[in-house]
């Protein structure tokens, strides 16, 4: 599980970023000439990252006006099946799966079609529109996208109307297609960081293939996921960076993950984050691409904690329960703040405070049911 405390995150800016030429450029101009659809260059973006402390919760309202725009009053909600734990090769240092990696989660290797299934509809009766189905690895194998392939299909027969996402890794030349095909609707494969920090968190990939992989499924027809994680020790003009590379990628959903440190990788103790820098990325992201989905994902209860809530004014997708390898929020306690801060599930007729991610032992794996 990760270390540390939330006193030991980052320390708040004061005032507003001091431009080139010397001027501070304050965010309000910033919004406005996004709203007017003028768009937004590192200058301005430097500026959202930097407003004060006090001017924050304006900023995340005035830049909620797109969100509203394109998404109206409606929380898109996502679900995670993790068909296959653990066990990766690639050497990630944010990643609990990570080669090497010490963190005390449950691994296992492909789950069968009837689990995958099961699973995927436990989410869906929670109110979730949207199924992503994750495997750990460099990229899949043939056989494997065969292997989805076949959960995807019965889930699709058995439930018509719900998307559904994969998110295998790095893919090979016709697997996009592959799965097209058999009826996943997006593919997710995230950026993580800017490339010019990449070497600093992988070293058995690069950049270019992940970027590779986005536009390949972009061309087989998958709506395009793809998003970062903040908290690495990205510098702002790094985090801008990230944020601008996924915009030229046209990602259709934006998912913004906050590290989650766990014990046992190169990563554990690091807390840069506090929950209104959180509020600022998300407000960032939203104005960097305005008519995109922007999913606050995994981290948000440790790291935005008490302001989720407030998040939901900018970015208007989140992922249901439980991630990967750790529990989320009770997905009831989810519900029901979506509904408390004045939104709907889309598609629907409906304490932890400072705390470490709790390892999941729950639901896909277990013999335990899971909290959706």
């Amino acid at each position: 599980m990760p270390t540390g405390t939330p006193e030991a995150r980052g320390a708040e800016p004061t005032d507003v970023q001091t431009i080139a030429n010397g001027a501070p450029m304050g965010w309000q101009r910033v919004v406005e000439d996004v709203v007017a659809g003028r768009g937004l260059d590192a200058e301005g973006a430097a500026a959202i990252l930097a407003t004060p402390v006090d001017q924050t919760l304006a900023l995340v309202g005035a830049a909620g006006e797109l969100r509203r725009r394109h998404f109206g009053n409606t929380v898109k909600v996502n679900y995670l099946v993790n068909l296959k734990s653990g066990l990766c090769p690639e050497d990630c240092t944010y990643c609990s799966q990570r080669l090497g990696s010490a963190a005390q989660i449950l691994k296992y290797s492909w789950i069968d079609a009837d689990e995958a299934v099961r699973q995927a509809e436990l989410g869906i009766q929670g109110g979730a529109s949207r199924v992503c189905m994750v495997a750990s690895g460099k990229g899949p194998a043939n056989r494997d996208v065969d292997r989805v392939a076949g959960m995807v299909g019965q889930l699709r027969e058995r439930n018509p109307d719900v998307e559904i996402c994969a998110c295998l890794g790095i893919l090979k030349a016709g697997q996009a297609e592959k799965l097209r095909d058999v009826g996943v609707d997006a593919y997710n494969h995230n950026l993580n960081t800017a490339e010019s920090k990449y070497e600093d968190i992988c070293t058995t990939h690069d950049f270019a293939d992940r970027v590779a992989t986005v536009e390949a499924a972009k061309t087989a027809g998958l709506s395009p996921c793809s998003g970062l994680i903040v908290g690495m020790g990205e510098t702002d003009e790094q985090l801008v960076e990230a944020v601008f590379a996924l915009r030229d990628l046209d990602a259709d959903s934006i998912p913004v993950n906050f590290l989650m440190p766990f014990d046992g990788t190169p990563l554990e103790g690091t807390w840069e984050l506090t929950p209104l820098k959180c509020l600022r990325i998300l407000a960032l992201v939203r104005l960097a691409a305005p008519a995109s989905e922007v999913r606050m994902a995994a981290g948000r209860e440790i790291h935005l904690r008490s302001l989720q809530p407030f998040a939901l004014q900018v970015a208007n997708s989140l992922f249901l329960g439980d991630y990967l390898t750790s529990e989320g929020q009770e997905a009831e306690a989810d519900l029901a703040m979506i509904s408390d801060a004045g939104f709907e599930v889309l598609g629907a007729s409906r304490e932890n405070v400072g705390a470490n991610p709790t390892i999941r032992r729950r639901g896909v794996g277990t013999a335990v049911a899971p909290n959706a």
